[in-house]
C-alpha cells in the first residue's frame, strides 16, 4: 500500500512541526492538520503561527495551500486520509486514579473513537502523542470493535523524538525513526506503508521497526534516561559547592569518557519541558501497576532530585540576600524552559517564582519569546481560588533585561538565552540600575563569573562555591 493522504489530528508541537516537514518533503502527499480549537488553526493560517521553532514558518509558508492545509473539519480530513496521525495532549492526570502520574488518555481515546465512527475506508492509525507503554492496545480495542469486513484498521507507534528549539533539525536530520507495528501480515505491511513516507528523506538504515509495545516503551525510557544523567549532574552540583569542585570542570572530565559522552552532563535550576516529567512518572505509574515498586522508586528519584535542585537554588537566593526577600526586587532573566523556545511547561523558573511571591518579593521577568498572557496563566492557579490579582501585585513583564533588573536586589538567570551571555548583554549597564550590593545568581552555567565580579557583582553560580576559585 502507498500513503498519498495524511491526516494530523492535534496542531500542536509535535503534529503541527512533523506533518509540516513531511509536507515539505513529500509533494506528492497532502498532508492535513485538523484541531477543533478554531484560534489554534487561524492562527496557523496567518502570518504569525502559534508556536516558536527555528525553521518551521520556511517549512509552512513554502507548502502552505499546496499540499500542506490546517483545519477544524475532522471528519473531513478523517474520511479522506489513507493514514492517520494522532497527536493530541496527553497531559498528567490531575485527579482519580494514578492522579500526579498517570497519562490522561481522554483526548487519545476520543480521537480514535471519531475516526471509528467516521471512517468508511481502512486506514492506518499512528500513535505519535507521548503515551504510555500498552496504550495502542486500547486504540485497537476501540478501532476493532467498530471494524467492518469493508474497514479495517493497522495500528502503529512512531514516537516523537523532537528537542524544542531544535525540532525542524531534529525532523530533518533525525537519529533514528522508530515504527512500532503488531507483528501480523497486515500490521507489518501498514509499518511498511510509513517506512516508505519517511525514506522521501530519511536513509533507510534509520527507520528501525519494531514491535508494537518496544516501540512505545523506547519513548519512555530514552526520556528517562536523559532526565536521569540531569539530575545525576544536578546531585554532583551540590557535592561542588559544599567541596570546592567545580561541576564544569568535573562535567567535562566525565563527558571525555566515550561510554557516557558530554550530551546532558549540564548542570542547571533544574529539566523542564512537556516530556521528561511526564514520561518518568508514567514509567513510575506503569511500574507500580506491574507490582514494581523497587524499580518504580528508582525512577521516581529522578523527578524528587529535580525538585530539590529548585528548591535548593530558592533558598541559596534567599540566604544570600540576609535571609529575607521580602519587598525586594528580583529580576528573573527567561521563562522558557529552554531557549529557544516559547514553550513554558514544566519551566523552572514557574516554581521559582512562585517561591519568590510566597517570600513577598517582588518580581520583575523578562523572556524574549514568552507571551505575556502565558507567564500570568503559568503564575496563576485558576480553579477554586483564582490567584491572578495576587500575582499580578507581585510580577511586573518587562521589555528588556535592563527594565527587568532596574532597581532589583539581584538578578537570576533561569533559562540560558544567547543573549543572557556577558559578551551579548551590557552587563555594566545592568550592574549600574542596580541596588548595591547588586546579586547575580547564575543557574545555568551560563556567564563568566570572574568577569562579572570585576565588575562588582556578587556572583553565585549553581555548582560552583565562589570562594574555591579564589582561595
Amino acid at each position: 500500500m502507498s500513503v498519498k493522504n495524511i491526516c494530523c489530528i492535534g496542531a500542536g508541537y509535535v503534529g503541527g512541526p512533523t506533518c509540516a516537514v513531511i509536507a515539505y518533503k513529500c509533494h506528492d502527499i497532502k498532508v492535513t492538520i485538523v484541531d477543533l480549537n478554531q484560534a489554534r488553526i487561524d492562527a496557523w493560517n496567518s502570518d504569525k503561527l502559534p508556536i516558536y521553532e527555528p525553521g518551521l514558518e520556511e517549512v509552512v509558508f513554502d507548502r502552505r495551500g499546496k499540499n500542506l492545509f490546517f483545519t477544524t473539519d475532522v471528519d473531513g480530513a478523517i474520511s479522506e486520509a489513507d493514514l492517520i496521525f494522532v497527536s493530541v495532549n496527553t497531559p498528567t492526570k490531575k485527579s482519580g486514579m494514578g492522579a500526579g502520574m498517570a497519562a490522561d488518555l481522554a483526548y487519545v481515546e476520543s480521537a480514535t473513537r471519531r475516526i471509528a465512527e467516521v471512517s468508511k475506508t481502512s486506514k492506518i492509525v499512528v500513535e505519535k502523542s507521548t503515551v504510555p507503554c500498552r496504550t495502542a492496545q486500547s486504540m485497537r480495542t476501540i478501532l476493532e470493535a467498530n471494524s467492518t469486513p469493508e474497514v479495517s484498521f493497522q495500528i502503529l507507534s512512531n514516537p516523537e523524538f523532537l528537542a524544542e528549539g531544535t525540532a525542524i533539525d531534529d525532523l530533518f536530520n533525525p537519529d533514528r525513526v522508530l515504527i512500532g507495528a503488531l507483528q501480523t501480515e497486515e500490521g507489518i505491511a501498514a509499518q511498511n506503508a510509513l517506512v516508505e513516507v519517511y525514506t522521501h528523506w530519511v536513509p533507510r538504515e534509520r527507520c528501525i521497526t519494531t514491535n508494537l509495545w518496544s516501540s512505545e516503551l523506547s519513548k519512555l525510557a530514552a526520556n528517562a534516561m536523559l532526565a536521569q544523567r540531569i539530575s545525576s549532574v544536578n546531585a554532583l552540583s551540590a557535592i561542588c559547592e559544599a567541596t570546592g569542585a567545580d561541576v564544569d570542570e568535573v562535567s567535562r572530565a566525565c563527558g571525555r569518557d566515550t561510554r557516557l559522552g558530554s550530551k546532558f552532563l549540564k548542570a542547571s535550576v533544574g529539566f523542564g519541558g512537556s516530556c521528561f516529567q511526564k514520561d518518568i512518572l508514567n514509567l513510575v505509574y506503569l511500574s507500580e501497576q506491574l507490582n514494581l515498586p523497587e524499580v518504580a522508586a528508582y525512577w521516581k528519584q529522578v523527578v524528587i532530585m529535580n525538585e530539590y535542585q529548585k528548591k535548593r537554588f530558592v533558598r541559596k537566593i534567599i540566604s544570600t540576600l540576609f535571609n529575607t526577600i521580602t519587598n525586594k526586587k528580583i529580576a528573573v532573566l527567561g521563562f522558557a524552559f529552554k531557549k529557544d523556545t516559547g514553550d513554558t511547561r514544566e519551566s523552572a523558573a514557574i516554581t521559582l517564582i512562585k517561591d519568590f511571591i510566597q517570600e513577598h518579593a517582588r518580581v520583575a521577568i523578562y523572556d524574549p519569546k514568552v507571551e505575556h498572557e502565558q507567564i500570568y496563566m503559568d503564575l496563576s492557579e485558576p480553579g477554586v481560588v483564582d490567584t491572578r490579582k495576587e500575582v499580578e501585585k507581585h510580577i511586573q513583564i518587562c521589555a528588556s533585561p535592563y527594565e527587568a533588573a532596574e532597581g532589583a536586589d539581584a538578578v537570576v538567570i533561569v533559562t540560558e538565552w544567547d543573549e543572557f551571555k556577558d559578551e551579548n548583554l551590557d552587563y555594566e549597564k545592568i550592574y549600574q540600575g542596580m541596588n548595591k550590593p547588586a546579586f547575580l545568581f547564575d543557574g545555568r552555567l551560563l556567564i563568566n563569573a570572574a568577569k562579572l565580579r570585576q565588575i562588582g557583582f556578587k556572583v553565585n553560580v549553581i555548582g560552583k562555591n565562589e570562594l574555591a576559585g579564589t582561595a
